[in-house]
């Protein structure tokens, strides 16, 4: 066995147990929420069995309107759970606000990858350097596109969203149908509220009703704040209760949300800023050495053992920096 074939076999047993550790870590971190999750769950129902006990004899008359919206409840989260589990390309692409067919994105994809390729080789770099930057640049580079696309519009639909309600509490105080509520923000509000709620209106003439509208706007928009609209929609059609305080609480909720949001966004730049600055060290460091001394780092390029180099440190860089991402993402 020569040393090239031990190289690619130390190389590929590398990137395996990179793998599988990554894959622990975030698996791991997953169980201890759920851990943490199911043992609030758990102390909660033991503090209600208690009150119970203490309330023994007394007369619930709340008891079918509470078991109502709980079937109700029940029947949304199982219709978010299979459309979670369907999602495709097509979707992706309405989320990020893109009027392409998934045929024109695949095109598109080759059509990035064979350029990034052309332009490496031009470059001067091998092949193999080429492959992979075709590669890169054919999978990775359009799916992060559409990823920040999807991301930008989600942040200015979160928003829009709550002067949106604010419209709607209005309107039913004033004494107007909600479908004239929905109608005005449709056309008034901005982008991309105003075409969500214009999906919506639209569909309420064909015969879908607010539900199932606000059902395609959730798919299309998978966002809490969508979420608790619909849920309180859902629960007011089906148990009744004033709209409009309602709506009025939702607004002020997604509007602390908003602030608690922003809190931890600036709270985690500093861990955000040095993961940056962790993860551009490395290529900044071999970028300066090239250009001060191009024959010290040549080798790295123009031979067949410096290729596995830079393919086993461009692998060791890229699980080190999801793993710092993983570490950073703050969701709320």
């Amino acid at each position: 066995m020569d040393q090239t074939t031990l190289i690619i076999i130390a190389i590929a047993g590398l990137a395996a147990v990179c793998i599988v550790a990554v894959g622990f870590a975030i698996t791991s971190g997953k169980n201890a929420k759920s851990s943490q999750r199911m043992t609030r769950v758990a102390a909660g129902g033991a503090r209600r069995s208690r009150a119970d006990e203490k309330s023994e004899g007394a007369v619930d008359n709340s008891g079918p309107r509470r078991k109502q919206v709980q079937e109700t409840l029940k029947k949304l989260e199982e219709k978010q759970q299979r459309e979670k589990e369907k999602l495709t390309l097509s979707l992706r692409l309405e989320r990020a606000g893109l009027d392409v067919t998934a045929r024109a994105f695949y095109i598109a994809s080759g059509f990035t990858g064979l350029l990034v390729a052309i332009i490496v080789i031009l470059a001067g770099f091998s092949p193999l350097i080429a492959l992979l930057a075709g590669f890169a640049g054919g999978f990775g580079v359009p799916r992060w596109v559409v990823n920040f696309l999807t991301n930008r519009r989600q942040k200015a639909f979160i928003e829009e969203f709550a002067n949106s309600l604010d419209v709607i509490v209005r309107g039913v105080k004033a004494g107007l149908p909600i479908n004239d509520c929905l109608k005005i923000i449709s056309v008034e509000s901005a982008e991309p509220v105003r075409t969500e709620f214009r999906n919506l209106v639209e569909g309420q003439k064909i015969g879908v009703t607010i539900e199932q509208g606000l059902q395609k706007a959730y798919e299309r928009m998978p966002l809490a704040e969508v979420n608790f609209f619909m849920i309180v929609l859902a629960i007011q059609q089906k148990s009744g209760g004033n709209l409009s305080e309602a709506l009025g609480n939702l607004s002020k909720v997604l509007r602390d949300r908003k602030k608690m949001r922003a809190k931890i966004q600036a709270m985690s730049q500093e861990a955000k800023a040095s993961a940056g600055i962790i993860g551009s060290l490395p290529p900044a460091v071999m970028g300066m050495i090239y250009l001060i001394s191009p024959e010290y780092i040549d080798l790295l390029f123009s031979t067949t053992m410096g290729n596995m180099i830079i393919v086993g440190s461009l692998m060791w860089m890229g699980i080190g920096v999801l793993v710092m991402r993983k570490m950073i993402n703050f969701n709320f």
